[in-house]
């Protein structure tokens, strides 16, 4: 604060050197403008765009001069064929590998048939036999196998069974003298290692049961 008359202010923007600053204002605002405009319709595209210059056209992106090579209606059909017929393979690969599934239908027309049924199926009852007396041959086998201790019977008077021992092919076993010459032998060999202990280790005394020694 100043009681001095002699001081004043004087404005920056009003002084005679100021340049024109009202022109530079309002190209400000249309930038301003504009830049709204552009943010509208970047964050607003459903809104399109309007004109109404009569000279405005627009081209068609996928027909422009640089668009790229885009299928034909005959090869947009084979497309069309080929993914159908991939769909029903997928649909057959599904049903068989998915049996339980069954197959579902509104049709009132449609019916299924035996196929075991049918006039032309071969007979099956012979083969069911056959089938029926080979399982029970398996379990059989099976048992046997898995119970050797349960042995084998038979009724047949003609079967008989061959000592493993004796057969033919059999290897060479010791005779009775051979046997008994060797149990000598294996005593003598048990004698000598008593003695020899009782030489080794005279600190072990001699024991007997014998009132008589």
């Amino acid at each position: 604060k100043t009681t001095d008359p002699t001081l004043f202010g004087r404005n920056y923007f009003n002084r005679y050197s100021a340049p024109e600053t009202e022109d530079e204002r309002a190209e400000i605002l249309a930038e301003a403008a504009a830049l709204k405009k552009s943010a509208v319709a970047y964050m607003h595209p459903e809104v399109g765009v309007c004109s109404e210059d009569a000279t405005l056209f627009g081209r068609n992106y996928f027909e422009r001069a640089s668009a790229p090579d885009v299928e034909s209606m005959e090869e947009a059909e084979e497309k069309a064929k080929i993914l159908a017929e991939a769909a029903a393979l997928k649909h057959l690969a599904r049903d068989y590998m998915h049996p339980e599934v069954g197959v579902k239908t509104t049709d009132p027309t449609l019916f299924g048939r035996n196929y075991f049924n049918r006039y032309s199926a071969p007979e099956t009852e012979d083969e069911r036999a056959e089938i029926l007396a080979e399982a029970a041959a398996l379990k059989k086998s099976a048992v046997a196998y898995m119970h050797p201790e349960v042995g084998v019977c038979s009724e047949d008077a003609t079967l008989f069974g061959r000592n493993y021992f004796e057969r033919a092919s059999a290897p060479d076993v010791e005779s009775m003298e051979e046997a008994e010459e060797k149990a000598k032998i294996l005593a003598e060999a048990a004698a000598l290692k008593k003695s020899a202990a009782a030489y080794m280790h005279p600190e072990v005394g001699v024991k007997t049961t014998d009132p008589t020694l």
